[in-house]
């Protein structure tokens, strides 16, 4: 993939935007070659102007230019401010003096224009993408899948185990590989899901045997029993014991370790034992990707299910 359309912070740190942003002359170099670059956000002024942290000069990004929107929608200054001490991707537009002061004028919005026209709207739905968490929502996470530009990864898509809330799973500012569900140019919208890289339940299992006994994250507690997640993409049944204290001894979100007694494919079941609970501590957050995501840039389907299962979980990836 070209780094010039990767995430916002991902080219910051590069040989190659290291060397335009080196003198006031490379950044007029890359004015001239078209490039697209990143720096960090010093300020937001009162005229809503983004001050960019640039060599030997003053940068610039006025309000106007400071994010695409689709269709002319109105630019909201949240999201202006909300650069501030982050990473932005511009390309140069201009370099003038301005009260005195050198000054180079630059454009988000014209990065992200050409993101969207030369790399995003020709992708295709099974296509895989790095992405940046930017913030969560109840019903997803928004990630920036390219120079800023945001697209939903909605709470279902994120694992095959379920979830209550993306922040079970995530942290803004955690760096993740994707891919395209669907993509719609009309509107300007690409969605993006994450569940079909984190494996079958075939590969996760695989990883455990019966017998062991493993640490799992409690996700839901029901009357019968408590559904255990041994990796975002399995998760297996403690049943309530009699007798016990099973119900008192965990909570949603907790930590616990459970005994791994049987695990039935065909059914595509873990049955397992609640041993111990982690009082205070957190869910893990890493995930384990089942394809090489730096070499395997696309996938037209993916199947969860067992070839002996009767439920079938699948994703099919439709043609734009």
């Amino acid at each position: 993939m070209n780094n010039c359309y990767l995430p916002e912070g991902y080219r910051i740190g590069t040989a190659e935007n290291r060397e335009y942003l080196s003198s006031p002359s490379s950044l007029e170099r890359a004015m001239h070659e078209g490039k697209i670059l990143e720096a960090t956000a010093l300020l937001c002024d009162s005229s809503m102007r983004l001050h960019v942290d640039l060599p030997g000069m003053r940068g610039i990004i006025e309000r106007s230019e400071a994010i695409y929107c689709h269709r002319g929608e109105e630019i909201k200054d949240i999201a202006v401010i909300t650069r501030v001490g982050k990473p932005v991707c511009f390309k140069v537009l201009r370099i003038e003096m301005e009260n005195g002061i050198p000054t180079a004028f630059l454009s988000r919005r014209e990065a992200q224009i050409e993101c969207l026209h030369k790399f995003l709207f020709d992708c295709i739905p099974g296509d895989i993408l790095p992405a940046r968490v930017t913030h969560l929502e109840n019903f997803g996470a928004f990630v920036d899948i390219g120079c800023g530009i945001a697209s939903l990864l909605s709470v279902d898509c994120l694992s095959v185990s379920r979830i209550s809330h993306p922040s079970d799973r995530l942290r803004v500012g955690d760096r993740l590989w994707t891919v395209i569900k669907s993509i719609d140019p009309t509107l300007g919208r690409i969605f993006v899901s994450m569940r079909e890289l984190l494996g079958t339940w075939e590969e996760n299992a695989s990883g455990f045997e019966i017998g062991q006994t493993v640490a799992g994250v409690v996700r839901s507690i029901e009357s019968y029993g408590v559904f255990v997640e041994l990796t975002p993409n399995l998760a297996g049944l403690a049943e309530l014991r009699e007798g016990t204290r099973d119900r008192e001894l965990c909570e949603v979100g907790q930590r616990v370790a459970v005994y791994i007694k049987n695990i039935i494919p065909d059914r595509m079941k873990i049955k397992l034992v609640l041993i111990d609970a982690y009082r205070g501590e957190k869910a893990p957050s890493e995930m384990k990707y089942f394809i090489d995501c730096e070499q395997v840039r696309h996938m037209d389907s993916w199947c969860y299910s067992t070839k002996m299962a009767t439920k079938r979980i699948e994703t099919l990836f439709a043609k734009k």
